[in-house]
């Protein structure tokens, strides 16, 4: 049977943290035994704000090191780094000339991160979600695992995917999200009205990185609601309900059962608790970074032969694209 093709990336711009692995990264590990799947580092996207070059560099190879240390294995997946294969930015560009200005005009993430950046905001940043559907597109996918928050991505890699077939002829499989029920979006310990984010405080989140005590102080001092009651209610307990999620997947408890084992137990207790299955978590993968950016060579390798798979592919997808098109010599 053949599988259908996945794909997704995470952009290597700093540590990754305990929102990106239950967001997406877990999701990754139970998805390469269903789907034919594609993992980017994606770094083009990275440089639509100011990067320093050596340490985006480091980042690429953290973000590739983190991929494998969570559980993707390149014998059952593509990994690989975005810029090495140039299709994707050739098949960003054709399609950003039939992407409407409307239709950058209203992605939500760049309001926000044009209202932070102000008058030193540069194009890449307005016309980047158009590369993430050449990212999807290139590939022919038909999943994309995604949080709730990229969802005006997805859509807009649907609409230009049906534009394209319209206007040039059948050439793109129109892609579906998968949105993960609970925790596709971690808030912030410090905050947790806002996603967790590796752009903020170091209180806001929990890097994967973090050694154990770092972690549990962290949880320890994050932010919680009135009352003493483990509840889940995101509406009216928006911190607890953050800590509930995180601890639902480091324990794979179900909610009601938490809810039930901390009936009549405080927050000090419950934080305990959470700090300790956190802890557990990512106790290993933390090591398993370490160890894979200790070994280069095998992590180089690793990322050669993803990005040959990739471009094997993005090349087949390109010569029919340029054809339908118009571009070059007959």
């Amino acid at each position: 049977m053949i599988r259908q093709r996945l794909f997704s990336g995470i952009q290597p711009t700093n540590i990754l943290h305990i929102g990106n692995y239950i967001g997406a990264l877990k999701q990754w590990v139970d998805m390469q035994e269903k789907y034919d799947c594609m993992f980017c580092v994606v770094d083009l996207h990275a440089i639509t704000v100011p990067q320093d070059p050596k340490e985006l560099r480091q980042n690429i190879l953290n973000t590739a090191a983190t991929y494998l240390a969570v559980g993707l294995d390149p014998k059952l997946c593509s990994i690989y780094v975005q810029s090495e294969v140039p299709e994707h930015a050739e098949l960003g560009w054709i399609l950003s000339t039939i992407t409407r200005l409307g239709e950058l005009e209203r992605m939500t993430q760049f309001k926000d991160k044009s209202k932070k950046r102000g008058e030193k905001v540069g194009v890449g940043l307005y016309s980047y979600p158009t590369l993430m559907a050449a990212d999807i597109l290139l590939y022919d996918t038909k999943t994309v695992p995604v949080g709730e928050d990229q969802m005006q991505h997805i859509e807009l890699a649907r609409t230009l995917a049906r534009r394209f077939n319209s206007q040039f002829g059948e050439t793109f499989v129109v892609p579906q999200a998968l949105i993960q029920k609970v925790g596709a979006r971690i808030m912030g310990l410090n905050d947790p009205k806002v996603k967790m984010s590796k752009s903020e405080a170091p209180a806001n989140y929990i890097a994967l990185t973090d050694e154990p005590d770092v972690i549990r102080k962290k949880i320890m001092r994050s932010v919680t609601d009135s009352g003493q009651e483990i509840k889940f209610d995101p509406g009216k307990k928006p911190a607890i309900s953050n800590l509930i999620t995180i601890y639902h997947h480091a324990t794979e408890k179900s909610i009601k059962q938490i809810e039930n084992d901390f009936q009549g137990k405080g927050y000090g207790d419950f934080k305990k608790a959470v700090a300790d299955a956190v802890t557990e978590m990512l106790d290993p993968i933390r090591q398993d970074i370490q160890d894979y950016l200790k070994d280069p060579a095998e992590l180089q390798k690793i990322l050669d032969k993803g990005r040959d798979a990739a471009h094997d592919l993005a090349c087949k997808k390109m010569c029919l694209v340029r054809k339908k098109v118009g571009l070059g010599r007959a």
